[in-house]
């Protein structure tokens, strides 16, 4: 029976040097590679048709147009790939051209919506404009209308001073003939002793003959 050395199952093994590992690497992606190959020549231009076509029924013209044209680098003979890419051709010349009136249609919607803008703040300027210049005019209507309501109380009040004025002088006259009339008026004792000459007069002319007094008694004459 063989006895083994305690340790020697847990030595290391022999290990690969650098440039090997390196090679092996590539020899190992080299075989990837050719494997892919060889599996992308096993499909046939149907499978190409087919994928292209899926493609293009779920609307990715991009993609079904590249496939088709992988297609055809392997299979330039094949009918079904050249309609295919032609209708592709089409689809995306289609679809380019609407691309770019969809582009030229929001280009000219900014610059409506830019053109709008100006607009709207060309016409809120205006009516700034036409606001302030209305409460400018209102503003001088108003002066104007409270210095015209002024002029009339000053001329309602020199209207009322000078009728003020005419009262306090034709009552000042009123008063001046009042007191010359009681200046000159009779007292009653003056009218008394008016009275009581004029009744004394009176009684004189009857007392005083005109002429030759008749006599009381005819004269008889004895002749």
């Amino acid at each position: 029976m063989k006895l083994r050395h305690p340790i020697s199952h847990n030595l290391p093994g022999p290990r690969l040097c650098q440039p090997r590992q390196r090679y092996l690497r590539r020899l190992v992606s080299l075989s990837l590679l050719m494997f892919g190959s060889l599996a992308a020549s096993a499909q046939t231009a149907d499978d190409y048709f087919d994928g292209g076509a899926q493609l293009y029924i779920s609307n990715n013209i991009p993609a079904a147009l590249a496939k088709t044209e992988n297609g055809l680098k392997l299979y330039p003979n094949s009918v079904k790939l050249k309609k295919l890419e032609e209708l592709l051709k089409q689809q995306q010349q289609s679809q380019n051209q609407q691309n770019q009136q969809n582009q030229q249609q929001n280009q000219q919607n900014q610059q409506n919506q830019q053109n709008q803008s100006q607009q709207q703040q060309q016409q809120q300027q205006q009516a700034q404009n036409q606001n302030s210049s209305q409460s400018q005019s209102q503003r001088q209507q108003n002066q104007q209308q409270q210095s015209q309501q002024q002029q009339a109380r000053q001329q309602s009040q020199a209207n009322q001073n000078q009728q003020q004025n005419a009262r306090q002088a034709q009552a000042q006259q009123n008063a001046g003939q009042e007191t010359n009339e009681q200046a000159n008026a009779m007292t009653p004792e003056d009218a008394k002793r008016l009275l009581d000459s004029q009744q004394g007069d009176e009684q004189l002319l009857q007392l005083t003959p005109k002429g030759n007094p008749p006599p009381d008694h005819p004269v008889i004459r004895d002749w």
